[in-house]
């Protein structure tokens, strides 16, 4: 029951087993050991100790092995304890344990050799160094060798431990390694200002470390090198140069490892000019931009010039870096400017902007200063120019006027309340900015205002007229007229006078001449409106006034003559002073003689003639007379009661005698009847006289101291009228022929009057010769009736009237036409309306097929066509229209056409011989003016032959025909260019005739 409580251990000796046990109560001799394969049972080694031993070394043993080992402690009297135990070597660890990344940031990779010995398998745990975070904890097997860790982080440090494993013991080896770092992304590098630049970047925990090297391209010297640790993802250098171009280099690291990353490039911006400037140059239209050259660098400035209050760009120019100005040429006058100046960085820009600067200005163009009639107004006008605006200047006499100031865009001024008829200057200038140009220059008249007052007078003189007016109120340079003659409108002279003139006097002037003087004022090339006056020059008395006394009482006969001038009328005043009345009349400008009538016998008269001119007139010296002292007044002859009669009468005055009527035939003089009648007879009737006779009649009484003939008093019997008096058309021309006998005595003539029926015009009238006993009326309208009504006529008188009617022929109707209808039984008839009247129409239609009159119509004379029904069908019918007037008839010409043919009836067919057919049939009523037979192949609708025939046919014999075939007939009736076709029939001739038999 003794225990040995053997243990043992290798004290991390892998070839090695140190053995332990107690030693037994009572102690022993000796120990044997025994160390076998665990399974198999093979003594491999064996060993003893000595008494007071109680440990024991088992060398050379394979590492990871089992082993099986036998203590056995002698004791004494030969007694043995053994104990068995099993146990086991440590295993020996792997060998070049290596971890690499491979260049890889997110796996490693170990690698190993087997230790000596065995193995029960390994195990591999992975470490995140910074952390001491266990990131993989892995088992293999005994035979693996490798071993790859994926999905790391880049850029970190990671420790490995591998275990080998044997039972419970393990032998470990540890390595450290880091993964390759991962290349931060989206570097950017952006100016922050003149003087720094701001870098940044993604991505950069994938390194513990990241070196940033910061280059100064145009010096290509390394201006800033920095290194940070993981995390940072920006940085901002400073004290940079200002619109300097740098490149920018970033590393990334991880323990012994550097990857180089992507590289920026940037501008710091550049600093802006300072004292931009725009003044002129030397040179015309030319300006001048100036500017502080700022610090740092720059590629070049870019200069745009700007025009306009808008600031459009004009003019862009590139400049060195190291220039501070520039000289713009060729520049619009009177414009503005300003100019910026842009410094250019790269693709930076930093600017500064001028203040405003004028070119130079021109005058403006196509100044003018216009009137537009107006006398107290003027219109400047100019055209555009380049400027801010526009000083105008208006003057007068070298003093100033008015002064104005007008934006640009305006190109007109009106000038109000000037002086009319003055010369004003006008100026103007253009204003750009400080400058402004030399002034454009125009002289210009007002109109000036018309004379006032003006006034014509004759001033009682008949050969001039003074003109007279109030001088304008305003400035003029003098005055012009024109002097017309009123009525005729003939310019009689011009007048032109200066300014300080205000009357004229125009010589030599027509007497009693109406004139018109148009005045105006002048001033430079301007007239004013016109002014006009009117007045005559005082007409002349008339000269060689007399009167004397005619040969019939109570007349007295005025005798002037014109004298030079015009005269409007002649005003005769005759009074006598034994009475109050006065007679007063007016006579026209080319009469010269006047006989005053009525006036009292045995009375002396005063006559004064005066001549009238316009308003002015100019009497003659007096005329007088005496009236023969006559007791007889008013003779009077008139027709009497009969053609053969005159009727005297008279008034007998106070006093006298008896009177001798004496009666002469006017032509000859010659006295043919003396009657006496005693005093208070006022009247006679002188009978068996001639008519149409002119009579004159003289009654001899003695008034007071003088035997004198009354006056001569003219007379006529009334003549017969004509006698069998006719009328009659004129054929065709549209006239009537009128026929009158001759009536005994006398007469001057005839007189005709033609009045047409219906008509409320007057009546045509016509004369005709004492000696003429026909006249012809023409240019009557067709088919009218007149009144003709026909006077012999003998002075004033005419005799009692001979009246006829009678009618024009009508016009025939033209156009006409016969037209048929597509009918066998209708025909139209139409025609034009022909000129004038008629009564009504008459349509006549002939049947030339049977040579007789079938119809005929009365239509009204308004009617234009008719329409003939039932005719024979086939027939050829002629037409005839009569215009109708009373018994007066015009006819048209006649016209023809055919009715349609009826078809032929009861067509037959039969065959008489092989070759021949015969074709028979019947009409309906006349028939036809013709027969066409057509005959054709049934079968194949080709034509074999056509005859035409007679109207008085009723059959035929087709010959020639081919034997036993079918044949397709149809017979057509023709009349005139119409026919009408019966259908076809169809029918075979024979065989031959010799089969036949």
């Amino acid at each position: 029951g003794t225990l040995l409580n053997v243990s043992v251990s290798d004290h991390d000796r892998s070839d090695s087993l140190l053995l332990s046990w107690d030693e037994p109560e009572g102690g022993a001799k000796g120990y044997l050991l025994a160390l076998s394969s665990l399974g198999s049972g093979t003594l491999l080694q064996n060993g003893s100790a000595g008494p007071n031993t109680t440990s024991f070394w088992f060398h050379g043993l394979t590492p990871g092995t089992r082993y099986e080992i036998e203590v056995t402690a002698t004791l004494a009297c030969m007694d043995t304890v053994s104990q068995t135990i099993t146990a086991q070597t440590s295993p020996s660890p792997v060998r070049n344990l290596s971890l690499s990344s491979g260049g890889s940031s997110a796996s490693l990779r170990a690698v190993w050799a087997h230790g000596h010995g065995r193995r029960d398998g390994y195990r591999l745990a992975l470490w995140h160094s910074d952390s001491q975070t266990l990131v993989r904890n892995v088992s293999l097997l005994p035979s693996a060798s490798t071993f790859l860790f994926d999905g790391l982080l880049a850029g970190s440090e990671y420790a490995l431990k591998v275990s080998t494993l044997a039972g419970s013991s393990q032998a470990s080896t540890s390595i450290h390694q880091w993964t390759a770092p991962s290349i931060p992304t989206q570097l950017r590098l952006s100016p922050g200002s003149s003087t720094s630049l701001v870098a940044s970047w993604a991505g950069a925990a994938g390194a513990a470390w990241l070196h940033l090297e910061l280059r100064n391209l145009l010096t290509q010297k390394v201006s800033t090198t920095l290194s940070a640790r993981r995390g940072l993802t920006s940085y901002t250098f400073q004290h940079l140069h200002p619109g300097t171009q740098y490149w920018l280099g970033l590393s990334a690291m991880a323990g012994s490892q550097t990857v180089v990353g992507p590289n920026a490039t940037a501008w710091t911006y550049p600093l802006s000019p300072g004292n931009v400037t725009l003044s002129s140059a030397e040179e015309q239209n030319s300006l001048q931009a100036r500017w502080s050259i700022p610090g740092g660098w720059r590629d070049f400035y870019l200069v745009t010039l700007r025009e306009g209050e808008d600031s459009i760009p004009t003019r862009n120019i590139s400049v060195g870096g190291e220039n501070d100005h520039v000289t713009f040429h060729g520049l619009s006058p009177g414009q503005q400017y300003s100019v910026q100046v842009v410094v250019v960085a790269g693709p930076y820009r930093a600017s500064a902007h001028s203040t405003a600067a004028w070119t130079e200005p021109r005058a403006p163009s196509g100044v003018g200063l216009s009137s537009q009639g107006s006398p107290h107004s003027l219109l400047a006008s100019w055209e555009e120019a380049m400027g801010e605006g526009y000083l105008l200047a208006l003057s007068l006499a070298e003093h100033p006027v008015k002064n104005s100031s007008l934006l640009r865009g305006v190109t007109s001024f009106t000038y109000e309340g000037l002086h009319p008829g003055t010369l004003y200057t006008f100026e103007v200038s253009t204003v750009a900015g400080p400058y402004t140009s030399s002034p454009r220059c125009i002289s210009n008249w007002t109109y000036p205002l018309p004379p006032e007052q003006l006034t014509l007078s004759n001033g009682g003189h008949s050969t001039s007229l003074q003109a007279s007016w109030r001088a304008a109120s305003s400035g003029s340079t003098g005055y012009t007229g024109t002097l017309w003659e009123t009525k005729s409108q003939v310019q009689v002279r011009n007048v032109t006078v200066g300014n300080e003139w205000t009357n004229v006097t125009l010589e030599n002037l027509v007497p009693g001449r109406q004139y018109t003087l148009e005045m105006a004022a002048v001033a430079g090339p301007y007239r004013s409106p016109v002014q006009s006056a009117t007045d005559w020059t005082y007409p002349l008395a008339p000269a060689g006034v007399t009167l004397t006394n005619t040969r019939r009482p109570m007349g007295l006969s005025a005798f002037w003559d014109k004298a030079a001038g015009d005269v409007d009328q002649f005003f005769l005043q005759l009074y006598s002073k034994s009475h109050a009345a006065q007679r007063n009349t007016s006579v026209g400008p080319n009469t010269h003689n006047f006989t005053f009538l009525g006036l009292s016998p045995g009375t002396q008269y005063f006559l004064k003639v005066t001549v009238l001119a316009g308003p002015y007139r100019s009497s003659s010296h007096f005329a007088t007379e005496w009236t023969y002292p006559l007791s007889l007044a008013n003779v009077s002859v008139q027709p009497g009661r009969k053609p053969q009669e005159l009727h005297v009468s008279w008034v007998e005055s106070g006093g006298g005698r008896d009177h001798l009527v004496q009666l002469s035939v006017a032509e000859s003089l010659s006295i043919i009847r003396n009657v006496s009648v005693p005093r208070g007879v006022t009247q006679l009737d002188l009978e068996g006289l001639v008519p149409g006779s002119r009579y004159r009649v003289e009654i001899i009484s003695q008034a007071g101291p003088h035997r004198i003939s009354s006056q001569t008093a003219i007379g006529y019997t009334v003549p017969l009228p004509p006698r069998s008096l006719s009328a009659s058309p004129v054929s065709k021309a549209w006239a009537l022929a009128v026929h009158w006998e001759t009536a005994p005595g006398h007469r001057d003539g005839y007189l005709l009057s033609v009045l047409e029926e219906g008509s409320s015009a007057p009546p045509r009238t016509l004369e005709a010769g004492k000696d003429s006993t026909n006249v012809t009326v023409p240019q009557l309208e067709p088919g009218t009736c007149y009144l003709v009504g026909i006077w012999a006529t003998a002075g004033p008188y005419r005799s009692l009237p001979e009246n006829i009617t009678s009618c024009t022929v009508p016009a025939a109707p033209t156009n006409l036409s016969l037209t048929n209808p597509g009918s066998s039984s209708e025909l139209y008839t139409s025609w034009n309306k022909p000129p004038g009247r008629r009564d009504n129409y008459r349509i006549t239609l002939y049947s030339l097929s049977t040579q007789s009159r079938i119809q005929v119509q009365t239509l009204s004379a308004d009617a234009l066509n008719c329409t003939w029904t039932h005719l024979e069908a086939g027939s050829k019918f002629a037409v005839q229209v009569t215009a109708v007037k009373g018994s007066l008839e015009a006819s048209s010409i006649n016209i023809t056409q055919w009715t349609y043919p009826l078809a032929p009836v009861n067509l037959t067919l039969g065959s008489p011989a092989a070759s021949a057919l015969v074709v028979s049939w019947a009409v309906v009523g006349r028939g036809a003016e013709g027969f066409v037979v057509d005959v054709g192949d049934a079968a194949s609708g080709t034509p074999v032959g056509r005859t035409v025939l007679g109207g008085n046919a009723r059959s035929h014999i087709l010959r020639s025909l081919s034997p036993g075939t079918r044949y397709s007939v149809a017979v057509s009736a023709t009349a005139g260019p119409f026919h009408t076709s019966t259908p076809n029939l169809t029918h075979c001739t024979r065989e031959c005739d010799a089969l036949l038999a």
